[in-house]
């Protein structure tokens, strides 16, 4: 039959990132692909007692939720934003499944076909997946280490009229980039003075391996609470099972985003949220982090030490200060699609870097994960990935 699908659908991409998990799924391969958390830090005991702690309550907690989301978790969440700078409220807090969840919805309320979304180049490709799939025309600003050149920016804005600005300024995916405060703070001038909104995606930010380092948010800037939307979410610090992520921003912004929620599913699941705030209310999450930071630090260190074998000058990267990726950056000649597939024969893979790109993807640069394999797979993967990095692949 000749499925007549709507013409939004022509927009549709695959992730690379599934697509590269479901072929190594498939054989004996070492998995540098995905931004998987450690499976062996989960608090596994702590949300088991969660749990029981919820189906304890009684036959109501598995009853149907509010859209917003379990009201004493976002009470907490609240009182965990005082801690980053945003002042925020629970009635100003949406929860979501997942933080993709929550650039999804805030997508479809907010571009309509043809519309310009503004991002980093490279950013993150499932938010490029999603900008794209509701016909926004993705325009990227030109950067460097420490975030967004501000002149380009605002040369964009005044030219592109974008609806929004899409940015990880913390710890970024997929180069680990962490933008200067200065930086954060011109972005949000330029989007006071031109009345631009800005979506800040926080999902690494509590992964920082400096812990005496304070990283502010754009949106700890935002005293007005009129133009920025925060979003993060606990699948990097609990367990990415649970798929809880929240977002806050003007109220406006909020309750529209509950309307395309209710649409979309009524409410993300309210056991889930009930245990994850038992999670948050009994366990010390924040010790929990510790360990996530000190232990994600050895394996990038590990992973950094194997890249040191390469020759000087073929393959560049800059020590991540957090998160769970190293972006590395090959010979200009380098194809490292081309040369992906040497390397999962070999039993190892990574993330080819030219689907981040919004604009003039760069083929010669690929993501590394860290967080995922333990240190005896980090050996063994990256013993694999050097040998096949040193033969290289040409365009």
């Amino acid at each position: 039959m000749d499925y007549s699908f709507a013409d939004r659908t022509k927009n549709f991409e695959s992730s690379a990132v599934r697509d590269i998990l479901n072929v190594i799924q498939q054989g004996n391969v070492i998995s540098f692909a995905g931004g998987l958390p450690c499976e062996e830090l989960f608090p596994l005991a702590a949300v088991q007692s969660a749990y029981e702690k919820v189906l304890a309550s009684g036959n109501a907690s598995m009853q149907y939720g509010l859209t917003e989301g379990f009201t004493p978790l976002r009470e907490g969440i609240s009182e965990w934003m005082k801690d980053k700078g945003i002042k925020t409220d629970p009635s100003r807090i949406l929860l979501t499944t997942g933080s993709q969840q929550a650039i999804y919805l805030f997508s479809r309320i907010m571009i309509s076909d043809g519309d310009v979304v503004l991002t980093e180049n490279p950013t993150y490709l499932s938010a490029l997946q999603v900008f794209r799939s509701f016909g926004a025309n993705v325009v990227s600003v030109e950067g460097d280490e420490h975030g967004m050149n501000p002149d380009d920016l605002e040369e964009k804005i005044k030219r592109c009229k974008p609806k929004f600005i899409y940015v990880i300024p913390t710890f970024s995916n997929p180069d680990g980039k962490v933008w200067s405060t200065e930086r954060r703070q011109r972005l949000l001038e330029l989007c006071y003075q031109y009345d631009v909104l800005v979506l800040e995606d926080d999902p690494y930010g509590e992964i920082k391996f400096d812990e005496s380092i304070t990283y502010p948010s754009v949106a700890s800037f935002d005293h007005k609470q009129t133009h920025v939307l925060y979003t993060s979410t606990f699948s990097k610090t609990v367990v990415p099972a649970l798929r809880t992520g929240w977002i806050t921003g003007p109220a406006e912004v909020i309750a529209m985003m509950s309307q395309a929620k209710q649409m979309v599913d009524l409410h993300s699941s309210s056991i889930d949220q009930q245990a994850l705030y038992f999670v948050l209310r009994d366990f010390d999450l924040k010790g929990h982090i510790q360990q996530l930071r000190k232990e994600y630090y050895k394996r990038m260190m590990l992973m950094q030490d194997y890249l040191n074998k390469l020759t000087p000058g073929t393959f560049t990267w800059k020590e991540p200060k957090g998160g769970m990726f190293l972006w590395v950056k090959g010979q200009e000649d380098l194809n490292t699609t081309a040369l992906l597939s040497e390397a999962v024969a070999k039993g190892v893979a990574f993330v080819p870097g030219v689907q981040f790109y919004a604009m003039n993807p760069k083929e010669n640069t690929f993501r590394l994960n860290y967080s995922y394999p333990s240190p005896e797979k980090i050996n063994l993967g990256m013993d694999r990935l050097v040998s096949v990095l040193l033969n290289g692949v040409p365009v």
